[in-house]
């Protein structure tokens, strides 16, 4: 791991990365700027990439953890939280290394992560949407749009909520969400979308969506390409069932206590080795 010795803020930014060192060095460089810079530091997760992934984010000096074989999405998101928990900080914004995601949402939803909604609360899970109002236009395959249309449904079934965007990577996550996500069973190591978030729905976490603008990828290959999408929507489906047997009918840690974590500044020092 590289990077310990950076001065930490409130928010770190996780970004998990496969083969992305042709998209990459366009997103740290946005991120660089001074209007995020001046609340977030950046970890990037490399999960075994073949390419330079590694060299590029090594370059600009951010945090960055090398996997040497390749755990898959949620494993790479599970270490960010790690991360983040043993550093202390308050917030995370995860974000992907494709250049999908626009850099203007990032202070957007550390906007609203940090605003209290009329019932005096802040947020959760702040979701950047695209399928919400506000939100451009952004194109996705039918097969997709399916497994959309799919999660919603189920999540309003389940919890009640209507969420217009079950599959965004795009979140805002206080520090009692990752906490929770950080612990052993509590997140899924491969495809942590619409399951995810009907667990934490059913456990009491608030979560709200905000429009996101969102890029088509124009280099490398995406995790939903090709038939990627069937085993997709089977896998996760399966996954909903298995969230809603636990929290729903078992109740299982269904009485986690106070949702609100106490950041201690104090603690939010540098720290010089990270344990994976």
């Amino acid at each position: 791991m590289s990077g310990e010795k950076k001065k930490k803020k409130e928010t770190l930014i996780i970004i998990p990365a496969y083969n992305e060192s042709k998209n990459i060095e366009e997103v740290l460089h946005g991120l660089e700027g001074p209007e995020i810079a001046e609340f977030a530091d950046v970890l990037v997760i490399n999960d075994g990439s073949t390419d330079n992934t590694s060299e590029v984010v090594k370059v600009r000096q951010h945090h960055l953890v090398d996997h040497i074989f390749n755990l898959g999405y949620g494993s790479a998101l599970q270490i960010g939280y790690k991360f983040a928990m043993r550093r202390n900080y308050k917030y995370v914004i995860q974000m992907d290394a494709d250049g999908q995601h626009d850099i203007s949402n990032v202070t957007n939803l550390y906007k609203a992560l940090t605003t209290p909604d009329e019932d005096g609360r802040c947020p959760d899970i702040v979701l950047g949407a695209r399928y919400m109002p506000g939100s451009p236009p952004f194109p996705t395959s039918a097969v997709k749009m399916l497994a959309i249309y799919l999660f919603r449904f189920a999540i309003r079934v389940v919890t009640g909520q209507k969420i217009h965007d079950p599959t965004t990577g795009l979140q805002g996550l206080s520090q009692s969400a990752f906490l929770y996500y950080s612990k052993f069973n509590h997140f899924d190591d491969q495809y942590p979308d619409a399951n995810m978030l009907i667990q934490m729905m059913i456990l009491k976490f608030k979560v709200k969506e905000i429009p996101a603008v969102m890029h088509i990828r124009t280099d490398g290959t995406s995790m939903h390409s090709g038939l990627k999408p069937l085993w997709y929507m089977i896998r996760l489906s399966y996954e909903i069932l298995s969230v809603i047997m636990r929290y729903k009918v078992l109740k299982l840690d269904a009485e986690i206590g106070n949702h609100d974590v106490v950041w201690d500044e104090k603690k939010n020092s540098d720290t010089e080795t990270f344990d994976v």
